[in-house]
């Protein structure tokens, strides 16, 4: 059967830039079936001193130091999602919140009992799942006795990890860069604040992934990280802003106001579909208007990225290649000096300071970076 002409009319409209995104969308409502998204690039070819990439990491980082990671990990992570299914969604929040303000250095895993943990910073980091922060302690245990002390970071093993767990609740394996040092201590406080807000509107959220050389600039990748709350819950106190005074005309919007009753620390599922596996429900969710959160919803009601969310929502497996895409390139994200692996993850090594591991990185010391792959 011959393509219709509102298909050649989406065609060559995902040609040109994404700023077009509205003119899509139009002819993708015209066309009926939605076709695939361009690929994501997920490699970084140029950089200049304000990058926070690096060509330094591969996925197989740790095969030939540490053959047993990824079987490992995975054996854990099914473990504990037999206790408690919201471990994936714990260590997707957990891992995004560590690598966005500073990159990936398990800087947040850094427990509250130290002055400076980014845990005590809120409303960001409230009520982060403590199971999670303890599987990734149990899991560095169990591979520094098999594999060697330092032999992997802690932000390795939560990267790893939360891939395996992405994957055993039903979505992709992601493939995630891996020969990350650890931070030496806790990120600040106005760089934790720099995660997205659960109130933001699309501006504020392409602004925010695009902004401090994080490279996240491309619309796509804000709506296929957005997806990772297909699974999770959120408090009320996040969407407060929808709650204490509902939009009459907003249905959704009193129902939650209903279910809160005025209590911030209850708890509702990101994704009213089915919450503990990680699939598309969740654009189904937004195209229904029942997205929980106002950052969630916005997403389609505004012609930037609402095409996006239909397609996903038509769409799971490409989706799931974006979202894989996407996480890999938050994996790419690092931070300057630190340790090659804590000896603890939910604490600070003992008399280590940034300037000593600055000057080990470039001695080739136990401290320094090690290529163990």
């Amino acid at each position: 059967m011959a393509r219709s002409s509102g298909n050649v009319h989406v065609l060559l409209a995902m040609l040109v830039p994404l700023c077009a995104a509205t003119a899509w969308t139009a002819a993708a409502a015209a066309a009926g079936p939605l076709l695939p998204l361009p690929d994501l690039q997920t490699t970084t070819t140029t950089m200049n001193e304000n990058d926070t990439t690096t060509g330094s990491l591969s996925a197989d980082f740790h095969a030939l130091s540490c053959p047993d990671l990824h079987g490992i990990v995975r054996s854990a992570v099914q473990d504990a999602r037999r206790q408690d299914v919201q471990v994936t969604a714990g260590l997707l929040r957990i891992f995004f919140h560590d690598c966005f303000p500073q990159g990936c250095d398990a800087s947040l895993l850094v427990d509250k009992t130290d002055p400076g943990s980014e845990q005590n910073v809120e409303p960001q980091n409230k009520g982060l799942n403590q199971r999670a922060l303890q599987l990734i302690e149990s899991i560095r245990d169990t591979v520094h006795k098999r594999c060697g002390e330092r032999s992997v970071s802690c932000a390795d093993i939560l990267a790893v990890a939360t891939s395996h767990a992405v994957n055993l609740a039903g979505g992709p394996f992601i493939n995630m860069q891996l020969g990350h040092f650890d931070s030496v201590g806790p990120a600040q406080p106005w760089q934790v604040q720099t995660l997205p807000a659960p109130n933001a509107d699309v501006t504020t959220l392409l602004n925010t992934f695009a902004a401090n050389g994080k490279g996240f600039d491309n619309p796509i990748e804000v709506v296929a990280l957005s997806g990772a709350h297909t699974v999770g819950k959120a408090r009320c106190s996040s969407f407060s802003d929808r709650t204490i005074r509902p939009n009459p005309n907003d249905n959704f919007a009193k129902e939650l106001a209903q279910f809160c009753g005025g209590d911030g620390n209850r708890q509702r599922n990101l994704d009213e579909i089915t919450p503990d596996s990680f699939d598309n429900s969740y654009f189904l969710d937004l195209i229904r208007r029942k997205g929980v959160l106002t950052s969630d919803q916005v997403l389609a009601n505004d012609g930037r990225t609402g095409w996006i969310v239909n397609v996903f929502a038509n769409d799971q497996g490409n989706f799931f290649e974006k979202f894989a895409q996407a996480m890999e390139k938050m994996s790419r994200l690092t931070s300057p000096g630190g340790v090659k692996a804590r000896r603890n993850c939910l604490k600070r090594d003992a008399g280590v300071n940034l300037q000593t591991t600055v000057a080990a990185a470039g001695s080739g010391d136990d401290e320094g970076l090690a290529a163990s792959a």
